[in-house]
């Protein structure tokens, strides 16, 4: 059975796991029981043999539609033809009344049918551990468990309203559905000892988690103080933000997925499943644009957490697991066989044990915002920043991996650069604002000097053009972030002349690419791979910082029309348009948001007051 695309699926979850729903109503993605854990679902990345949950309608000439249901993590899925309507509605139960982490954590499915009388054919086929550890599959009251021949992997149950048989590792049913009829279904884990628990499908139940779901994610989204153009784009894509934030831990992942490749048949097909510093912190970033804070400050109990004694990599990692654990350790998975044959499948990320300094000016950056937003920082958290910038004021020089966490070897970047002259920034704003004791002068020399290293040693008169790396002609579209951060004017000729120059060679029309990965594979892998969302949408907000607003919002509105029929997007986008990379990915949508936001802020002729 062959996969669907990847921008043909939506996504649901509870702010501890998230599951892929394509648009054909298949579960082609989920691992259970945390973001990172193993999949039980993975027909994205093997049709074949990574399992999925199947719910078909059988119609003639059938069509089907997507939608979530207005400001929710809900998604409905319609099947549609002259023979019948039905809507299948899929949610992971989330409240206010509890952490999602000790509540129900569950994908409820829901099948009713509009109009006619239509037969469904169900198939739950679990495929546990990347695929790599056999089941059994045991029929058990009303549902059916599925219980691993591995120890460390949990039973789960498929419990349902209608009748369930067992097909060898499988569930199955056939049922048929008048209008008016409704069948219902629920897949998660199975507690030690557990049976069949008789309420798990009685409709006050489902109502209950319904109704609680859909009141918080409608409460939570409610917090955006954002009224601007594009409000539907920008709340959805807060809305996938929050899916990717760890209700039990604060912290925030990259993206849902693992595997997906930035080319098909490539080898860059990353796990992304963690968190990465700097990701977060930009999404703390998008979130206080809309007014919502509480995210940040639990952001920052996580990373306090995270400092430790100062090692060869500094007090901080590029990346952990979502609950602070330190190993990735990367491997190949040979039981699945890549999405579109995409091989090699990688789990974890070898990219932890790198040296990318710029995390530090990223993680800086959020904290001062944080605090200048929300509750102000604490004397022991002070004191691990001045012991941070301490490390960092002795190796900022150093070469290193660099924001897209080459494997071709360190080299001196630009981007790593910047960030770093953002750590000492923000740390000398932050601690004046609150007249904190500090070593100001040794800061100020710091930042300062890393100011003219960049002008000196980054910039090329040939080009006319900021450099991606020290002894470099080419270009790095990580560039367009120095006005993002006020490192320099975004109408300085300087950066005219860098924007001009990335628009000729790494720009076709509103797509831009992150490198040439041609002319100087910098990243030590063979191929090539697509647009990067993110630095386009950072394209756009450095045109209508440079006053070129009627462009700015030309090619915005042309990105926009590149997101999937959910206004979800991909890491990247192919020669056709086609989605690819991790999916959705948080870096997409948090650049997505900040550059609404600044653009209609432009456009209404609004106050222009910098953020940061």
């Amino acid at each position: 059975m062959s996969s669907q695309e990847i921008e043909n699926h939506g996504v649901i979850g509870n702010m501890r796991s998230i599951a892929l729903v394509s648009i054909e109503g298949s579960i082609d993605f989920f691992c259970y029981p945390e973001f990172d854990s193993p999949t039980v679902f993975a027909s994205l990345i093997d049709g074949e043999e990574g399992g999925s949950f199947r719910i078909d309608a059988e119609l003639p000439d059938l069509r089907t539609k997507q939608l979530y249901l207005p400001d929710t993590n809900i998604l409905l899925t319609r099947f549609l033809s002259n023979g019948g309507v039905a809507e299948l509605t899929d949610f992971m139960p989330v409240s206010h009344e509890s952490d999602s982490h000790s509540g129900v954590h569950q994908i409820i499915r829901m099948v009713r049918v509009i109009r006619g009388e239509i037969s469904f054919r169900l198939r739950c086929a679990p495929r546990f551990d990347y695929a790599r550890a056999d089941h059994e599959a045991v029929q058990e009251g009303d549902g059916v468990c599925f219980r691993p021949h591995t120890a460390d992997i949990p039973s789960m149950a498929l419990h349902a309203s209608i009748p369930l048989e067992v097909e060898g590792r499988d569930a199955v049913a056939s049922f048929t559905l008048a209008a008016g009829d409704t069948a219902m279904f629920a897949f998660g884990q199975m507690k030690r000892g557990e049976k069949s628990p008789s309420n798990v499908l009685r409709p006050a139940f489902i109502e209950r988690h319904f109704r609680q779901t859909s009141d918080y994610w409608r409460n939570w989204i409610g917090k955006s103080n954002y009224k601007g153009r594009w409000r539907e784009m920008v709340n959805r894509s807060a809305l996938v933000l929050k899916l990717h934030c760890s209700q039990q831990h604060g912290s925030v992942i990259a993206a849902a997925t693992f595997g997906l490749p930035e080319k098909v048949g490539g080898e860059r097909n990353w796990d992304y499943r963690y968190t990465w510093l700097r990701d977060s912190s930009f999404t703390l970033y998008a979130f206080m644009r809309l007014g919502i804070v509480d995210e940040a400050r639990r952001f920052t109990m996580w990373l306090r957490d995270r400092l430790r004694d100062d090692a060869e990599h500094g007090p901080l990692q590029v990346m952990y697991h979502a609950d602070g654990r330190q190993e990735i350790d990367e491997e190949i998975i040979d039981t699945l066989s890549g999405y579109r044959n995409s091989r090699p499948v990688r789990i974890g990320n070898a990219a932890y044990q790198q040296l990318q300094l710029d995390i530090y000016g990223e993680m800086m950056d959020a904290v001062y915002l944080a605090a200048k937003y929300g509750d102000g920082i604490s004397y022991e958290g002070w004191q691990n920043v001045q012991s941070m910038l301490a490390w960092l004021g002795s190796n900022w020089e150093r070469p290193d991996e660099g924001i897209w966490e080459v494997r071709g070897g360190r080299r001196d970047f630009l981007h790593s650069r910047l960030m770093c002259w953002v750590a000492f920034d923000r740390a000398i704003r932050l601690g004046q604002k609150r007249s904190l004791a500090a070593p100001y002068r040794e800061w100020y020399a710091i930042r300062d000097k890393i100011y003219h290293d960049i002008h000196t040693n980054f910039w090329s008169e040939k080009r006319q053009s900021f450099v991606q790396y020290k002894g470099s002609e080419n270009l790095d579209a990580s560039v367009l972030l120095m006005p993002l951060m006020r490192f320099i004017s975004p109408v300085d000729p300087r950066m005219l002349g860098t924007l001009k120059a990335v628009e000729q060679n790494l720009t076709e029309d509103s797509l831009v690419y992150r490198y040439d990965t041609l002319n100087d594979p910098i990243d030590g892998l063979n191929g090539t791979e697509g647009s990067f969302n993110a630095c386009s949408f950072w394209y756009v907000e450095c045109l209508a910082r440079a006053h070129q607003t009627e462009k700015a919002r030309l090619l915005f509105e042309k990105m926009m029309g590149y997101s999937n029929h959910l206004g979800l997007y991909a890491e990247q986008l192919g020669e056709s348009g086609e989605h690819l990379g991790n999916f959705p990915q948080a870096l997409t949508h948090l650049a997505l948001i900040s550059t609404a936001t600044y653009l209609d802020r432009v456009l209404s002729g609004r106050n222009l007051t910098e953020w940061r």
